[in-house]
């Protein structure tokens, strides 16, 4: 795919306190020729925590762009990047915990946004334990340490919250001190969600990151503006076993975030559905 000259040599903000700039810096500028420009001038937990001592107060990609603003600000650029998690359980069967990531390229030049996603399993545990060997069971299901942990007591009070635990002695002490402030004397622990904590999610904000650079280098046919990309698929290959439309895709849209320009591309036109993907084949 070619490289997009348009950003050699731009200076591209990246708002992030916790080591984000390390994962996208080395993509980025690879492929774009940009130079990225981190601060970690502004606190970013001020937009949302994942142990929800602050609540985000709107949707993923709005904490994003908020984020790629106040970088944009801080940084005095015209083009900002900015990278968001979320939380939850898969969305095929609801048993995974599942991890999405988006990361958010905003020129303020072109007045565009193009945003990278991926998403996949996530290394997201939580339990409510008493002792020890609770402790010491959930450690290891959560890849302790290499995944970094978090533990509060059972209370209201989200000042007795300590992140980042990283080895066994603080991991005892912070169980001990925990529940001691517990009402109940039990403890929450937890898989700490931060990047810089988690190195599962790392490898999904890498994916999020080299989508945006797909994106990015993706120049619309009419106008050269990057981000010409996929916005709308229309299913029904038609299923090789029984012939009937499948949900997977026959049209994609493809469209220009400046112009009004489209294509709309017939795919897969020499090929089949495997059943195994068919709803009435494999049910």
């Amino acid at each position: 795919m070619p490289t997009p000259n348009i950003y050699q040599t731009c200076q591209v903000a990246f708002l992030t306190k916790h080591g984000k700039e390390t994962l996208l810096r080395t993509p980025l500028e690879t492929a774009l020729g940009c130079q990225l420009v981190h601060t970690e001038a502004y606190d970013t937990d001020l937009l949302g925590t994942f142990t929800r001592d602050q609540i985000r107060p709107g949707s993923q990609l709005e904490a994003a762009r908020q984020k790629a603003a106040i970088g944009m600000d801080l940084t005095g650029t015209t083009i900002g990047i900015a990278s968001e998690g979320a939380f939850g359980m898969d969305p095929f069967g609801g048993f995974i915990p599942w991890n999405t990531e988006v990361v958010v390229w905003v020129d303020k030049n072109l007045s565009i946004e193009v945003v990278g996603i991926a998403q996949g399993p996530a290394q997201s545990q939580h339990r409510i334990i008493k002792s020890m060997d609770e402790l010491e069971t959930f450690a290891s299901e959560a890849d302790f340490p290499k995944h970094h942990l978090v533990l509060r007591p059972v209370s209201e009070n989200f000042q007795h919250i300590i992140k980042g635990i990283d080895n066994s002695d603080d991991l005892v002490k912070a169980f001990h001190w925990t529940k001691q402030k517990s009402v109940t004397g039990s403890v929450v622990v937890e898989n700490d969600l931060r990047a810089h904590c988690n190195p599962t999610r790392q490898g999904v904000i890498r994916q999020a990151g080299d989508n945006l650079v797909q994106k990015l280098c993706s120049t619309c046919p009419q106008c050269n503006t990057p981000g010409y990309w996929i916005t709308e698929q229309t299913a029904g290959l038609p299923c090789g076993g029984c012939g009937r439309k499948t949900r997977l895709p026959i049209r994609e849209r493809w469209s220009c975030r400046a112009c009004s320009h489209q294509d709309h591309k017939r795919l897969n036109i020499d090929r089949l559905a495997d059943p195994s993907r068919c709803d009435f084949c494999n049910p």
